[in-house]
């Protein structure tokens, strides 16, 4: 086996983040949660399924209202918004101010409803929706932290489904896909193609 040639490639420095030096695609989602009497948003994009069963996670830090919000009420929601939210998707990431709440100053003037079966807040005309139970949090990634759930419910806009009579790329070029390009940038996807699986293969 070769060794990297390192002509091409530069060492990047490991005493500041790695992940600011190099453009890395990730999912875009929005997390609801109950905040005391008001309620809160916050974009994230360190976040996934965890497995191919009813677990999902994001990264999440106890600086963060997120974190403390999911502790004391015991769930979560996740809003995979589209992309012509991109705008409401930022405004949700907006600083608090002292005079007034992050519900009343911000969230309550974003398009939101309230998820069919908790008290959390989830992101209007998003394309799927998940409601969370707190599973587990994962702490030790210097001061973050991985918070897991037990997805409760799921609820997928009809035109997104993946229905196999229809024509996959068809679909995705109709109904296209937000991704965050980290840092900083966003993508909107439309076109795909299949994925060249080796033959027999299994997950």
């Amino acid at each position: 086996m070769n060794t990297l040639q390192q002509d091409k490639y530069v060492l990047l420095d490991n005493l500041t983040s790695i992940w600011d030096q190099i453009f890395t695609v990730a999912p875009l989602v929005v997390i609801g949660t109950k905040e005391r009497q008001g309620y809160d948003l916050a974009p994230k994009h360190m976040a996934m399924p965890l497995g191919f069963g009813n677990y999902f996670g994001f990264v999440c830090t106890p600086r963060h209202n997120t974190f403390s919000n999911v502790l004391a009420t015991g769930g979560f929601t996740v809003s995979f918004p589209k992309p012509d939210q991109i705008i409401t998707t930022s405004l949700s990431a907006s600083p608090r101010m002292e005079c007034i709440s992050k519900s009343e100053g911000i969230v309550n003037a974003l398009p939101i409803l309230r998820a069919p079966s908790m008290d959390a807040p989830i992101l209007a005309d998003a394309y799927f929706y998940l409601e969370c139970g707190l599973y587990k949090i994962i702490d030790g990634f210097d001061d973050y932290s991985i918070i897991t759930g037990t997805i409760k419910a799921a609820y997928a806009h009809r035109d997104y489904m993946k229905v196999s009579e229809m024509d996959e790329q068809q679909q995705i070029l109709k109904n296209p896909l937000l991704a965050y390009i980290a840092p900083g940038r966003f993508a909107k996807i439309t076109e795909t193609i299949d994925f060249p699986f080796p033959k027999n293969f299994k997950r």
